[in-house]
């Protein structure tokens, strides 16, 4: 460890010559927090990996696949062959509706 004069001039806030800030905060998450992501006002909700979805719908990932998709929930597939991405707002809005259908019957 070095002294305290060389941490005061190592550290970024303390450093003569940083630059400003801009007023951007230094304790404010941005994109670097993935578990600060849930925003209120986000439609979508934050994207969700198919065992997620899966553990929500208590289910297997195989069965999403399987019988889920084909049903109608909600997801995008990045690229022909890509990884299926949920979201979650969406998933929870398809189940809701299906719960109410159910209800109907």
């Amino acid at each position: 460890m070095g002294t305290d004069r060389e941490r005061r001039m190592s550290d970024f806030v303390l450093c003569a010559n940083a630059a400003p800030t801009n007023g951007i905060s230094r304790t404010d998450p941005g994109q670097n927090y993935p578990e600060h992501y849930p925003h209120e006002n986000d439609p979508l909700g934050e994207p969700m990996p198919i065992r997620e979805v899966a553990r929500v719908l208590g289910c297997s990932a195989w069965t999403v696949r399987q019988r889920y998709l084909p049903q109608g929930l909600p997801h995008f597939r990045s690229g022909p062959q890509g990884k299926l991405v949920f979201f979650r707002h969406q998933v929870t809005r398809w189940i809701v509706e299906r719960q109410q259908k159910g209800a109907r019957r």
